[in-house]
């Protein structure tokens, strides 16, 4: 179908707009032909031309260019960098369905065009770590969920601790974090502790891993750091995160209390305090800091979890959400959703696997918690994260409200 010719303005026939129109499709065709008819230089060449022209065309034209360039196996770098930079409606139609654009033409893309062109990239088929990695640098919240949502691509271990660390503050990322399969037990330990009830379900039932083979390996080594006098810094360490027991023995011996349930007891009786909240902490075999972190969180769920990886009853655990007067009902007599929620965690745990989470908290709550790191979490030093290990990362992330920030 010919197109109507354009008038001036007194009425003469003006070609320059149709002649335009049709010399950018002839170019495009030009570029679109098979590496059989046209060299690579002359694609090059052809290319240059057409983005001197694009650069004046109109819109409507441009997007027509890359619909024309979408299919290709091969576009020149030139033109790829001026339409992915173009308005969304037209960098757009590259980024959904252009293959032939590389990691370089779709990083550059994030880089300098706007969160349009990056919320455009978030949803192409098949990013890979380093697109993804480029992407979550801007630490846009959307273009981070439509990341997420987007099953293709791919994510890194760095880029997943980014948006765990995102999440504190932006906790709508939780749930899709947590459907990811990059996503590892210690970045859902951490992020557990700002993550909603439903959030943290997932997270006790994906990831309260097993000791069990662990356990089986090392079984020979206990003798053998025991035969040293358990001076190995290393390897004590990794032994007790391993090692069926939970309990302190050494602390129920030097404690005014003749047992973990005593301590209870006392604390469902009296009320708890700062002293017995420590001693209790003590002799469950975790530092206090961590047992503040348990006793201090608003959700209860980390409670049910101490009570389950040191053996306390369900007694005991009524006991102690007694001590910090917690509610059990509502005015209709029925059990208070919060409490209920406590108790159906109680119950759906085994007791390694209860233990693998409290010794993990504890190991990225205490253990890891120098000088240094104290510091850092005070004034906010989350820009050096890379520089810590894991459980210090988990640390300064968990900890950081508790200090104030």
């Amino acid at each position: 179908m010919s197109e109507p010719a354009a008038t001036s303005a007194d009425g003469a026939p003006s070609p320059g707009p149709r002649a335009r129109h049709a010399l950018l499709k002839r170019l495009a065709d030009v570029v679109s032909l098979p590496a059989s008819r046209v060299n690579a230089f002359e694609r090059s060449v052809v290319g240059d031309l057409l983005v001197e022209m694009l650069r004046l065309a109109a819109p409507e034209e441009r997007r027509r260019v890359a619909v024309r360039l979408a299919p290709l196996g091969e576009v020149p770098d030139s033109l790829a960098r001026l339409l992915l930079r173009d308005e969304p409606e037209i960098a757009g139609v590259l980024i959904e369905q252009c293959a032939a654009l590389s990691d370089s033409d779709l990083i550059a893309c994030a880089a300098e065009a706007g969160m349009e062109h990056r919320f455009l990239l978030a949803a192409r088929r098949n990013l890979s770590e380093v697109v993804t990695d480029a992407l979550l640098a801007h630490h846009e919240p959307a273009v981070i969920e439509a990341v997420l949502r987007n099953t293709t691509a791919r994510l890194s271990q760095p880029g997943i601790e980014a948006m765990v660390s995102l999440s504190r503050t932006h906790p709508q990322l939780c749930e899709h974090l947590l459907r990811r399969p990059e996503m590892r037990p210690s970045g859902a330990y951490v992020m557990f502790w700002w993550c909603g009830p439903d959030e943290r379900r997932t997270i006790l039932q994906r990831f309260a891993v097993s000791r069990e083979v662990m356990q089986e390996v090392v079984e020979d080594i206990f003798a053998m750091a025991a035969a040293e006098g358990w001076q190995d810094p290393v390897s004590r360490k990794a032994l007790q995160f391993i090692e069926r027991r939970q309990r302190n023995r050494a602390a129920i011996e030097k404690s005014p209390y003749d047992s973990l349930e005593h301590a209870v007891a006392v604390a469902a009786s009296g009320g708890l305090n700062r002293e017995l909240a420590a001693e209790i902490s003590y002799l469950s075999g975790i530092k206090p800091l961590t047992g503040a972190k348990i006793l201090g969180d608003e959700g209860g769920e980390p409670l049910a979890i101490l009570c389950k990886a040191t053996g306390l009853s369900k007694t005991n655990l009524q006991g102690l959400w007694r001590s910090m007067r917690r509610p059990e009902t509502m005015p209709d007599g029925n059990f208070h959703p919060v409490w209920e929620r406590v108790m159906i965690t109680y119950d759906m745990f085994a007791v390694d696997r209860a233990q693998t989470v409290l010794r993990y908290w504890n190991w990225s709550l205490s253990s890891a918690l120098t000088p240094q790191l104290m510091q850092a979490i005070r004034e906010g030093d989350e820009e050096a994260l890379d520089e810590y290990s894991a459980p210090e990362r988990a640390a300064m992330l968990a900890l950081a409200e508790n200090f104030g920030r």
